[in-house]
This record gives C-alpha cells, structure tokens and sequence, in this order.
C-alpha cells in the first residue's frame, strides 16, 4: 500500500474523520505510559488505564482528563493492595457512576468512585463458575451488570455489581459461540454482546443471554478481514468499529459485517506535547529535522508492525476502541502512549 494511502472506504460508505490526539509518554502525573483501555464517563472525563511493562513498577496507574486535553490528576498504583494493580486492562462505567477496572494478572475486578475513591474489589482466580483468569475485557449491561471476558477460561461471564455471579457463556474452540482468548467486548444499543474473538480472528455477537447471533471476519489483512482483534465498539446503527490489533488498523464493519472502511492513523502533535516542546527547545529543533515519514520500500511490506513502529502518525499496538455520546471514537494505542479520536459522520 502506498505510504500516502492511509484511508480506506467502500463507495457511499459515511467516513470518519480525523479530530485530534491526545496523550504524552510519561511514567508518572500527566500523561500515559502503555495504556490498555479507557472509559468515557458520565462526568465527561476520560479515565484512562496505564499498565506500564513488566518488571517496571512505575507508570502504572489511571489518569484522569477530558477531550480538550484537561488534566484532573491521576490515582492506583501498581501492588496488590486495594486500589492498585498489578496487570491493568480494562474499563467500564455503570449507571451509578462506578468505574470498575479489571486486573489481568491478579484475576479481579477493582471499583472506585468518579473521584477515584477505591470502593471495593472481587473476583478469585480459577477456571470455576464465578471464578477468573486473566480478566481482559469489561462491559456494563442492563441493570449494571458487569461482563467479563474471562480470558484464558475462553468464556465470557455476568456478575452483579458487587461480583456475585449470575451467569456465562462460552468455551474454549472455533465453532460457533466459541472463544479463543476472547479480549474487549461491549454491550451494543440494543443490548447484544459482541466480543473480539482474540485468537479466532473475529467478532461473535450474542443476545443478552448470551445466545449465539453471528460472527463477523476472517483471518487475513485485507478489507474486512482480521488479525487478533483485541475491541469492539457498536454505534445507534449496527455498525462495528473494530481495533484489528494485529493489522496496526481500526475497520468499520455494517450490521451485517461488511466492510465499510479502515484506518491506519492520522495522529498529529497533541496539546501535552506541545507544551512539552515549547519547553524543551533541545527535543524541539531536534524533531522538526527529524523524517517522521521515513521512505516505505524501507519497510517489508507484508509486516504492519515494521511499518507502524517508524511512522509516527499510524497507529502502534491499537489495543482499545471506545464511542461516546457525541459519536466520537476513540482509539487507544498501547505502544504511542497516547489516543487517537474521530468523528464518525451524521446520519
């Protein structure tokens, strides 16, 4: 694909478009530092998900800000304790306004305020009913209950909001209803469960019963087609928004799981790099000499990630995918430290 080539869309299909970026590395305060997921809240604020690397106990946190780049502070640390984390994954508002998040390494989902207040923690590690292992995915349902991709148990469970289990579906296998390390799920508008099928190359989609309704993608790097998809949002329409992972791209899918559109990244300096910039002159002059656009025959072709990696528009490891009321779309990129966010077209 030509480097300019960055967008793609099916004839008539509505096209995102490109807003802003938001985001900064840094390991403390201001900023992300490998961040896996956030949550748009009811308060208008943006909770986003640090998980740091391993072996590094740093950066592990939520920072908390908004769209115009507003930064409220930040709360947990990385520990066992309550209100720390150990593996941060994902996040999700219920409807009094609750921000659970999901520790994947310690099995358990935490609950805190908007203030980011530590309330209470549940969830054992096991691969019984009610049990986890390595929660990866959370989603908010009818009535607050929580789903969680139960990820190395391959199912997807339903617990009440203080972690009393009610039900689950799925196990491990290809065939329908099926998972394969299942990672980010939602709970669509009209109350349907779809999962990103990690390791099937897919997305399933359920009732609100867990009922298998269909599955959307293949394996493979070509419109329509999956690799590793790790998100799933559902916008008033149907349509999917889906973070391919392992193709370094988000594609748009209809209701019925045909291709729409995909996206490699359009990311530009956000208003935290600015600043950072405008103070250290030293990294400034040494940027605006830099190719931020290196030549692509450089590059192996068929190897997304290559590509990815020295380009610093596209997007790196794009690991969530979050909508909001105002049909915005946010795409969380784990290896930028930072979030991309579009703006899907009217009706």
């Amino acid at each position: 694909m030509a480097a300019q080539t960055r967008t793609a869309a099916r004839k008539g299909a509505e096209a995102l478009r490109y807003i802003l970026t938001i985001g900064l590395s840094t390991m403390e305060g201001r900023g992300f530092y490998y961040p896996t997921d956030m949550v748009i809240a009811s308060n208008g604020r943006m909770y986003v998900g640090n998980r740091s690397v391993d072996g590094v106990d740093r950066g592990v946190r939520v920072t908390v800000c908004d769209i115009d780049s507003e930064y409220y502070g930040t709360f947990g640390s990385f520990g066992h304790g309550d209100g720390q984390f150990v593996y941060l994954s994902a996040l999700a508002e219920d409807s009094r306004k609750r921000i659970y998040i999901s520790d994947e390494y310690a099995s358990r989902v935490s609950v805190f305020d908007l203030d980011g207040g530590f309330l209470r923690k549940w969830g054992l590690r096991g691969a019984g009913a009610g049990e986890l292992d390595g929660p990866s995915g959370l989603a908010i349902g009818a009535n607050d209950t929580v789903f969680v991709s139960d990820t190395h148990n391959h199912r997807i469970q339903k617990f009440t909001p203080s972690g009393v289990f009610l039900d689950g579906f799925g196990e491990a296998g290809s065939g329908k209803g099926q998972f394969d390390l299942p990672w980010g799920l939602t709970v669509a508008p009209n109350g349907d469960i779809y999962v990103a099928d990690w390791g099937n190359d897919r997305v399933q989609r359920f009732s609100p019963n867990g009922e298998f309704i269909a599955a959307y993608g293949t394996s493979g790097a070509g419109d329509g087609e999956l690799k590793r998809p790790s998100g799933v949002a559902v916008d008033e329409r149907g349509r999917m928004y889906v973070a391919d992972w392992g193709n370094e791209r988000v594609q748009v899918l209809d209701e019925d799981g045909r291709f729409l559109q995909k996206l490699r990244g359009q990311a530009t300096e956000s208003e935290w790099a600015k600043i950072f910039l405008d103070v250290n002159k030293e990294e400034a002059e040494a940027r605006k000499r830099a190719n931020l656009e290196p030549q692509i025959d450089l590059f192996d072709p068929d190897d997304p990630h290559e590509e990815s990696s020295h380009i610093e528009k596209l997007f790196w490891s794009p690991v969530s995918i979050k909508l909001d009321a105002a049909g915005r779309l946010y795409v969380t990129e784990s290896n930028r430290q930072r979030i991309q966010v579009y703006q899907c077209a009217a009706e």
